[in-house]
């Protein structure tokens, strides 16, 4: 704990840390204010680098790219692995684990040890993976690298520590699970197939030991030769050699025939008596043609054989649909009996499998269910019922349905809300799921003592918006929302929306969401917002619909006859992105403006529409058109239920819209917004632009304080002189109203799955703040060198500043207020902020009516880099939060009791302080520092430069445990916090290094030392920043593996375990040991130990005092083994007693009888 203390006396003081050779802020210096300031702030910074440590905690969604499947059907674990080296294991609901290999290579088979608590893997750089799910975080334990063959099928029986593996020589290797070395037994291909063979057979496709005898394996080559190989003997029992290529083979239970699938869409059933030909061969789905030939099919990917004591066997198989029918869907076919049921699929058939009752492979298998993994989707179809429903997924599996086009997490929400949303997302449910229990049912999970309500938002490409419950390191789906509801259907060739946006033009950008009023509000691609109020009624509604001109208009432009570069003006037609329409007006044609063009993007409904309980919108704003350009998108947007305000800009300026008197108050430029405050010098509109001094930068007029030359250095400046050091300076650089665009204009086309429909950006944090850049790098090459005169570049820069980030609250709008007031806080991609005062009646009755004023701008405060975030603290260092009003259902029976009154709820900077008077801190965030503010004196207290190298993509001001920090997340990967107000550096992580745009579109910041980001386009990825919750994590995350007895055997009888063969007889240790085998080449293969072991056990069990436990466990566990046995061996006993009894009894009493009498 240290303690930190500044004395002001009005002059500007930085700490230690501040940029060098600079002052620490354009404005801080000037004479003292009149208002009162603290003479002393004293705050007790209560946390240190010791509260922060980083971790994933947990990943939810989909796996991407899924390659592979497996079942436990004791422990009733599914695992699936992934294209990327990725494994999740999933059981009951809240059990859900991720784990990835190192080497990050696809995994291409996986096989549980059957209720042993471990995992099998073989992945695509041919080594097996040994894992241990006895604890909650999985580790490897062993690893064995193929040197010279390649891994192509493996195979583990039932209660075996050897695992057959197949590779692409045609040979079978064979594995001690224990130890992971390689046995000395080897099946060479050419001692499996007949001396004669000219060929070669083809990689290893199938391996399994028969049902009746364990001795003998089923080896399946990819030509079509399938052998079964006498492990005892050493030799083939019999070979077949079938025209068509295998794909899978699967046993009937009694181990007497099999059947195969093949490459023409055909299945061929084999009996072991004779196996010189099939006695069955079936086309499924080839129909015989006129001419008498069957059509040709696909290739039947996977067979399995199943059968039922009840009923006729089931056979599934994946594939095998004939070739005639284009667009057929991918389809799993059912056969049982006579019935064939064809099940078709959204996406294409990865992996299926079905679940049976029995982890024996020679007794009844009784299948009750399907796994299917498709590529963007997991579906369990009920077998036990004819019509064959599928069970309604528990796991939140469809959070790509639509890409994910941006996210919000909200830790600490109202306890009330997820209820509420849950009940009212519940009505819109499908139907006509299994009513039966989902059978992947491991593992246990119970709902930990360290949580609370948190809630994710996601925005989808569709313009559906989905509430999750994420409380508990889990994920629910609560509600689900469709923004395009609002909207008229485009129809085609009609309308700007498809040329601005081709495929997603209700794409969301960002959401704000108030979870105290229960206000929600959208941006949307097509530059709309949407404002939703929430009702747990439903209702008639009009929608009102506001229109915003938000664009540099025609009369703020030059007369051009003697500039060429003029900035405001896009070239004609070259950078056209309206075909259809006008050409843009030329800079000679003085075309009057906009009553052509003067429309929004989309057509809100204009007629009365009945909406159903949830949110229900209320107000559309559109940017219109101007002169042919569209819109620019909006980057930025605030919303206060306290204020009943919205206020957004974009790269053209700032508006500000009053949502419950449904007005616009505020709609102008950035650079008017500084009047005469404006801290550049920027060039005077006359026809002699061009001709004039280019000081980029000079005085403040606010205090004359020269602002540090480094800005000269900052992004905007860099990408200038033609150095991309910073996304935020390319909308601000090309000085024009519309951004040049390539030759096919801001079209937006869809770039694979998840890819969202955003103008391709050439750095990450355009995405971040949704600025409209150019498409091309030659096209940005083009927009500069257009600009690159001496005469225009610092103009281009000036005046196409964005707003890239607001906030209203209480603050000081100037350094003379005594009192608080409403505040607009303004940041722009120059690293500037404007506070911008308001005044707003009071009484409800007069905010209805009265107007909201606006005052003329208040401070401006300097950063480098583009301002990303504002938070405020009072003067003990507590966070304020911003006021809002408590939520009122509007649609609610009028009570004439108690009428329905705005209640409002206000977080007065000054209420905590009794010692320290009035006043507060502002934390101010860019790309490139943090400052700390005291207001109203704006004096600068603390700076820290976070990064030279980079720049920060997401910061945010959140608490954890029970004290602030400032969170940041660099381009560069790295994650930061920083104390507050003293921005000392407590965290500095290399966490990920940035490869995607997804990742700095989607990484946000939650309070309790969380955040969340799109690890894939189907999944999310959960981290924490906390030591108290990655202390606590062991305990949140579910546990895989639970003790349960294998269940026995069927007594198969005396006559069949005479006559049928004794398949216990078989010892694969003294097969395959190395006393009878002796030792494999050291060079087929190397033994990696894992890191499991001790390490491993660390992470699981999070300490030494963990491995006491955990080693506590394990004896618990032995000794509830060995009294099970004790048990097991009494009863043995009783019951041989009572047979010895009986055969006694039934010795004397037929012991004098004839042999006839019997």
């Amino acid at each position: 704990m240290k303690k930190f203390r500044k004395v002001l006396d009005g002059l500007t003081t930085s700490s230690p840390g501040g940029t060098i050779g600079s002052p620490s802020c354009g404005s801080a210096a000037g004479t003292p204010t009149a208002a009162p300031t603290p003479k002393e702030i004293d705050i007790q910074e209560t946390l240190v680098s010791e509260n922060f440590q980083l971790c994933k905690t947990v990943r939810h969604g989909f796996p991407y790219q899924p390659t592979a499947l497996a079942f436990d059907p004791v422990q009733k674990l599914l695992a699936i692995g992934s294209r990327s080296g990725g494994v999740r294991i999933l059981g009951r609901p809240g059990v859900d684990c991720y784990c990835q290999h190192e080497s990050g290579a696809a995994v291409l088979q996986l096989q549980f040890l059957i209720n042993e608590g471990a995992l099998v893997t073989a992945c695509a750089d041919d080594t097996l993976h040994l894992w241990n799910l006895r604890q909650r975080r999985p580790a490897v334990l062993h690893s064995l690298k193929f040197n010279r063959e390649r891994i192509t099928f493996c195979h583990l029986p039932f209660q075996s520590k050897w695992l057959y593996v197949g590779t692409e020589r045609g040979n079978t290797h064979i594995v001690n699970i224990e130890s992971f070395i390689l046995s000395g037994y080897v099946i060479m291909w050419n001692k499996a197939i007949e001396l004669s063979t000219k060929t070669h057979p083809g990689p290893v496709v199938h391996l399994s030991d028969s049902p009746k005898d364990e001795g003998k394996l089923l080896i399946g080559f990819e030509s079509g030769t399938i052998v079964q190989w006498d492990l005892r003997g050493k030799k083939a029992d019999f070979r077949i050699y079938y025209d068509e290529a295998i794909h899978s083979v699967g046993w009937h239970h009694e181990g007497k025939q099999f059947m195969c699938s093949h490459s023409d869409g055909s299945l061929t059933m084999w009996n072991l008596r004779n196996t010189t030909k099939p006695f069955q061969v079936t086309f499924p789905h080839g129909k015989i043609q006129k001419d008498g030939r069957k059509e040709s099919c696909k290739p039947i990917l996977k067979v399995e054989y199943k059968t039922s004591r009840n009923s006729e066997p089931f056979i599934i198989f994946s594939g095998g649909l004939s070739y005639d029918k284009a667009g057929r869907r991918p389809a799993l076919t059912i056969m049982h009996g006579k019935a064939i049921t064809v099940l078709e699929m959204d996406y294409p058939i990865v992996e299926f499998m079905a679940l049976c009752e029995t982890p024996y492979n020679n007794e009844v298998q009784e299948p009750y269910a399907v796994v299917v993994l498709l590529e963007k989707d997991l579906i369990v179809v009920d077998l036990t019922q004819s019509n064959f429903p599928v069970f309604e997924n528990p796991y939140p599996m469809d959070v790509h349905e639509s890409p994910v086009t941006c996210t919000a997490y909200f830790a600490e929400c109202p306890p009330d809300i997820i209820p509420i949303l849950y009940s009212i997302g519940a009505k819109h449910k499908k139907t006509g799921y299994s009513q039966k229990e989902w059978p992947i049912s491991g593992g246990t999970w119970t709902l930990g003592s360290h949580t609370y309500p948190e809630i994710i938002i996601t925005g989808h490409a569709d313009g559906s918006i989905k509430f999750w419950d994420a409380s508990a390191i889990t994920l629910q789906m609560l509600y689900k929302l469709k923004t395009s509801k609002v909207f008229e259907k485009p129809k085609p060739g009609e309308g700007r929306a498809a040329e601005l946006v081709e495929e997603d033009p209700f794409a969301i950008q960002m959401v704000s969401w108030c979870p105290q009023s229960r206000i929600f509000c959208v941006v949307g691609i097509s530059a709309h917002i949407i404002l939703y109020r929430f009702s747990k009624y439903d209702a008639n509604t009009q929608i009102v619909s506001l229109e915003v001109r938000l664009q540099c208009e025609s009369e703020d432009v030059i007369s051009p006859s003697d500039n060429e570069n003029n900035p405001c003006f896009s070239e004609p037609g070259s950078h056209s992105p309206q075909p259809h329409h006008q050409q843009p007006a030329s800079p000679g044609s003085g075309t009057p403006e906009g009553i052509k063009d003067s429309i929004p993007c989309l057509k809100v409904k204009d007629r009365m529409v009945r909406v159903p309980p949830g949110y229900q919108a209320e107000l559309v704003i559109q940017l219109l058109w101007v002169d042919g350009e569209p819109p620019q998108q909006i980057t930025s947007l605030d919303i206060n239920s306290a204020y009943g305000l919205l206020a957004f800009g974009n790269c053209n300026g700032l508006a500000v819209v009053d949502y419950l008197q449904k007005t616009i108050l505020l709609c102008m430029s950035t650079l008017d917004l500084y009047g005469a405050a404006d801290p550049y010098q920027r060039l005077t509109r006359s026809p002699r632009r061009n001709r004039q001094s280019t000081s980029g930068l000079t005085e403040l007029s606010d205090n004359q304080q020269s602002i540090d030359m480094e800005r000269s250095k900052s992004p905007t400046s860099d990408h200038v002189n033609g150095h991309c050091t910073s996304p935020t300076s390319q909308p601000c650089s090309a000085g024009k109203p519309r951004v040049p665009m390539g030759p096919e204009g801001p079209r937006l086309t869809r770039r694979g799955p998840g890819r969202p429909p955003f103008r391709k950006a050439q750095s990450a944090a355009c995405m971040e703040i949704s600025l409209p850049v150019s498409h091309t790098e030659e096209s940005r090459e083009n927009s500069f060198s257009r600009s690159r005169s001496s005469s225009v570049s610092s103009i281009d820069r000036d005046t196409k500043e964005a707003i890239t980030t607001l906030q209203l609250g209480e603050s000081y709008g100037r350094k003379s207020d005594a009192v608080p007031t409403p505040c607009l806080w303004v940041g722009t991609s120059l690293g500037v902020v404007l506070l911008i005062p308001m005044s707003i009646p009071t009484d409800q009755e007069e905010r209805m009516e009265e107007p909201v004023t606006i005052g003329p701008s208040g401070a401006i405060l300097m950063l480098k880099g583009s301002v990303l975030r504002f938070g405020f603290l009072d003067c003990m260092g507590a966070l304020i939060q911003s006021p809002y009003e408590v939520w009122r259902d509007l649609n609610a029976p009028e009570d004439p009791d108690r009428p329905r009154k705005r209640k409002l709820v206000h977080f007065s900077p000054s209420s905590s302080q009794d010692t320290c008077g009035e006043g507060h801190l502002a934390v101010v965030c860019s790309e490139r520092q943090a400052k700390v503010f005291l207001m109203p004196s704006q004096s600068c207290l603390f700076v820290h430069n976070i990064t030279e190298s980079s720049f920060v993509l997401r910061a945010d001001v959140v608490s954890v445990c029970n004290s602030v920090c400032l969170a940041c997340f660099c381009a560069n990967g790295h994650v930061m916090t920083l104390s507050l107000p003293s921005l000392r550096p407590l965290m500095d992580i290399n966490y990920l290094p940035l490869t995607d745009m997804r990742i700095a579109r989607t990484f946000c910041f939650t309070n309790g030392g969380q955040a969340l980001y799109l690890s894939s386009p189907t999944e999310i990825q959960r981290i924490t920043y906390s030591q108290e919750m990655c202390d606590n994590l062991q305990e949140m995350l579910g546990e895989l593996f639970t003790p349960i007895e294998t269940p026995e055997a069927q007594n198969r009888g005396f006559l069949k375990g005479f006559f049928g063969g004794n398949a216990n007889t078989f010892d694969r240790e003294e097969l395959f040991g190395e006393a009878a085998a002796g030792k494999a080449s050291r060079s087929l293969a190397q033994h990696i130990p894992g890191q499991a072991g001790l390490e491993g056990m660390k992470v699981a069990a999070s300490g030494a005092v963990g491995e006491l436990v955990r080693a506590r466990i394990a004896l618990d566990e032995r000794g509830q083994r060995l009294g099970e046995l004790e048990e097991r061996t009494a009863l043995m006993m009783t019951s041989a007693e009572t047979f010895s009894k009986h055969a006694h009894e039934l010795m004397l009493k037929c012991k004098d009888k004839k042999w006839y009498q019997f």
